[in-house]
């Protein structure tokens, strides 16, 4: 005859149960993120039309910083109409216009801070570790510009793999220093399986149970051509490791 305790027998169940990680539902992780993300853009006082999204941001340190992509940023202003970038705060008509001024950037990893002009804004944490494929990602940006109004607009999926970023080019005459650089030294970035679009560039890529941001988008598979992009997408979605954006932020402060 075996005895075993009732208070043993539930030991040795619970010790038989996975692991199971609580955290935060995604409704109420989206719902801190959003005043964080930002349109990212051109505003001409002076021209037609007056705003132009280039892209998505988010606040970092402090909250006096938005966190981008380089190429949002990379255009030309024009002095004859007073262009300047300026972040889109808010959404649909209760929109406040915040200039900035681009401080630093990395072009190799496609990333820029723009400093805000006398405001500040929520900023998001930022998690630098290595992220295991599988894991359960979202991120909120503005896909579609302000096509239909600036609304911030949430996508989730998974974290697919670490691919390098390196993509060769289609002929010789497209390949500079630069370029040969990435080619012959690729970093690894994030391949999601979710699906960003154009106007998604610099969106915040974040755990779903925590709102912390670990990547940041940057590009997209395209199948075919751009404009297949918002018909056909490919539902394959590249982004930076925040342990780059880190070490921006690190090297300005």
């Amino acid at each position: 005859m075996i005895n075993i305790r009732l208070s043993q027998v539930i030991v040795m169940v619970l010790t038989c149960l996975p692991l199971v990680v609580i955290g935060k539902p995604l409704v109420s992780v989206v719902t801190e993120v959003k005043p964080s993300v930002v349109g990212v853009g051109i505003f001409r006082p002076m021209g037609t039309p007056r705003v132009k999204i280039l892209g998505t941001g988010f606040a970092v340190a402090k909250g006096q910083w938005v966190a981008t992509n380089a190429h949002v940023v990379d255009q030309a202003l024009d002095p004859k109409t007073r262009q300047h970038y300026a972040v889109f705060a808010g959404s649909g008509d209760k929109i406040t216009v915040i200039p900035v001024t681009v401080i630093a950037k990395d072009e190799d990893h496609d990333l820029a801070i723009l400093a805000l002009s006398g405001a500040k804004l929520p900023p998001m944490v930022l998690n630098t570790r290595w992220y295991q494929d599988g894991t359960e990602i979202a991120f909120t940006g503005f896909p579609i510009g302000a096509v239909l109004g600036l609304y911030p607009v949430t996508h989730k999926g998974i974290i697919s793999a670490r691919t390098p970023i390196a993509i060769p080019a289609d002929h010789s005459s497209q390949l500079s220093i630069q370029k040969l650089k990435r080619l012959r030294e690729p970093f690894l970035t994030y391949q999601l399986d979710a699906t960003a679009y154009p106007g998604n560039s610099g969106s915040p890529v974040y755990e779903q149970n925590s709102g912390e941001v670990i990547a940041i988008v940057n590009k997209v598979f395209v199948k075919e051509t751009k404009e297949d992009v918002l018909r056909d997408p490919s539902h394959i979605t590249y982004a930076i490791p925040t342990r780059y954006l880190q070490q921006l932020l690190d090297s300005i402060e």
